[in-house]
């Protein structure tokens, strides 16, 4: 594969610093895309495969680490009422405008990353050429209660560990961190070993917790964050940007999950991978990229 220039560098973003990279370049004539991760709290690390369509397509791919997690100022000492939709929107918005590109670009968003896609694009952004929705829920009930659904599937014995420690409020100890292991990889990333950039990912997130904590919750099954009333269910038919969804077989994101994306985003395209659960970009990499090419091609 060809050797893309890539460019770090950081916007500064209220009194705070948001890390950027951008990969290829955007004076190319393609359609930049704007990729964001997922947590809420995550890092680019684990979407960094996703840098790999630049030298497919031609076209620049910007990563980003959200405020508060990763290469960005990081706020351990801020509680929920800081970590708002509003906050990330804001971010996002000062990141197009930073490096130019807020008349024309499309953006990816992977779980947590397409929630934030969502609320980005029922706004209108003029700019918003294309919007990519990757392996996301549209309502935080319909994603816990399935969440549990798959937590039932697995050994007795780990949903007992499981259902202890919540109980006991020991979501720390080494056994319920263990056992939620089992789900994730069986409905997060169902490579084994995770790949280095998975595996880096979860090691910032174990450092460093505030924003997954404060949003989400312990674990994906057990959210009890700012997030857990969170649904776009409603406003989806505000979003005009030509949209792709994508989700794995095996995904946590299951059907019912992203089912609102399909049936209310005017035009929404669906791809389903088959050997995949929440990461079709690392588990089924070429053909994930390739999918997102030729859907971003289009929009040239």
């Amino acid at each position: 594969m060809t050797e893309i220039a890539t460019n770090e560098a950081y916007l500064p973003f209220r009194d705070y610093r948001t890390w950027y990279r951008i990969t290829g370049s955007l004076e190319s004539g393609k359609l930049p895309l704007v990729v964001a991760h997922g947590g809420p709290g995550c890092t680019h690390d684990y979407v960094d495969s996703f840098k790999d369509i630049a030298a497919l397509d031609g076209r620049p791919v910007i990563h980003y680490d959200q405020i508060g997690n990763g290469n960005s100022t990081r706020l351990p000492d801020r509680g929920p009422d800081f970590w708002t939709v509003g906050l990330f929107l804001e971010e996002l918005d000062a990141l197009l405008t930073h490096i130019r590109i807020q008349h024309r670009y499309a953006f990816l968003g992977q779980s947590w990353g397409g929630m934030l896609g969502a609320e980005h694009a029922v706004r209108r952004p003029p700019g918003l050429k294309a919007l990519v929705i990757a392996n996301s829920p549209a309502n935080m009930h319909t994603w816990v209660s399935e969440a549990n659904r798959l937590r039932m599937e697995l050994p007795k014995e780990v949903q007992d560990t499981l259902l202890k420690h919540e109980l006991a409020g020991s979501l720390s100890d080494p056994d319920y961190i263990a056992a939620s292991r089992v789900f994730y990889d069986r409905h997060v990333c169902r490579v084994v070993p995770w790949p280095p950039e998975v595996a880096r990912t979860f090691a910032i997130m174990d450092e460093d917790n505030t924003v997954y904590r404060n949003m989400n919750g312990p674990t994906e099954f057990h959210v009890i964050g700012t997030m857990k009333d969170w649904t776009i269910e409603e406003r989806l038919d505000r979003i005009e940007a030509p949209t792709l969804l994508i989700s794995g077989k095996y995904d946590e994101a299951t059907p019912l999950v992203v089912k609102p994306y399909v049936d209310r985003v005017p035009g929404c395209e669906w791809v389903l991978f088959e050997n995949s659960s929440h990461m079709p970009h690392v588990e089924e990499k070429q053909l994930c990229l390739e999918t997102v090419s030729g859907f971003l091609s289009r929009y040239d």
